[in-house]
């Protein structure tokens, strides 16, 4: 009996001797696990801080991005409300173009057969007066005329034009002149030099001297009247502004009866 406890009292003594270094492997594989966890759990937190980063980095983009897309909407509405006032406004314009056309369209057909009317009266009106620059007078009608055709020349400027004609004619009133020109025509002209005294007399003299006339509005001819030379010589050096205006002495037709 007392080898059989002796032999268990030794298993157990060699038991009791393994113990701590079974307990030292059994702590020392707990302690590889508990690293082990905590590489991973801190790998788990490292990554997951990582994508926490890459997270952050990617909203702060993404709201970047949406401040300057709002930032871009505010200045492309502004300048959508620019465009549209700008738009309206050449809206505005064209109408008022419009209208000035239909204004233009609607004064052209008032006012051309006024301006022919015009023409022809001071047609008229050139060959009936005093025949004093014939041809440069009725030049001046005839190339007015021609222009009334012309859809290169603006309605304004044919009415400017005949109004200038006008304002010539009536400044023939007020102005005296000397000029040589033909006296008659065909076989029986001649250079001779005319002196105009406003439009109600028309003298002339031969360049010799010789003959002294003038033209007599009542006969509708020219008539030799050599009284008239001195007046006619001091009228030339008035018109060339060699004297000074003086009083002249010239044939005037006498005044009509007015018609009731």
């Amino acid at each position: 009996m007392l080898r059989k406890a002796t032999g268990w009292g030794l298993a157990l003594a060699w038991a009791l001797s393994l113990a701590p270094a079974v307990v030292a492997r059994a702590q020392s594989a707990d302690l590889d696990d508990v690293l082990r966890s905590q590489q991973r759990t801190d790998a788990a937190a490292k990554a997951s801080q990582e994508r926490v980063n890459q997270l952050d980095d990617e909203t702060q983009r993404m709201l970047s991005e949406y401040r300057k897309a709002l930032a871009d909407r505010e200045s492309y509405e502004s300048y959508a409300d620019q465009l549209t006032a700008q738009v309206q406004s050449q809206r505005d314009e064209i109408d008022g173009v419009n209208r000035q056309l239909l204004e233009v369209e609607r004064t052209s057909r008032e006012v051309s057969p006024l301006m022919l009317k015009m023409l022809d009266t001071l047609a008229q009106f050139v060959a009936l007066d005093v025949p004093f620059l014939v041809e440069e007078r009725a030049k001046r009608v005839t190339s007015l005329q021609q222009m009334m055709t012309r859809a290169d020349v603006t309605i304004s400027e044919k009415y400017r034009r005949i109004l200038e004609a006008y304002q010539v004619e009536l400044d023939y009133g007020r102005t005296i002149e000397a000029y040589e020109g033909e006296l008659e025509a065909g076989e029986g002209a001649r250079t001779v030099q005319f002196l105009r005294v406003g439009r109600v007399s028309l003298l002339y003299q031969t360049l010799d001297g010789r003959e002294t006339g003038y033209w007599d509005a009542q006969k509708k001819a020219w008539t030799i009247d050599s009284d008239y030379e001195h007046a006619f010589k001091q009228g030339v050096a008035v018109a060339k502004k060699l004297s000074a205006p003086e009083m002249l002495v010239v044939p005037v037709p006498a005044p009509k009866d007015a018609k009731s």
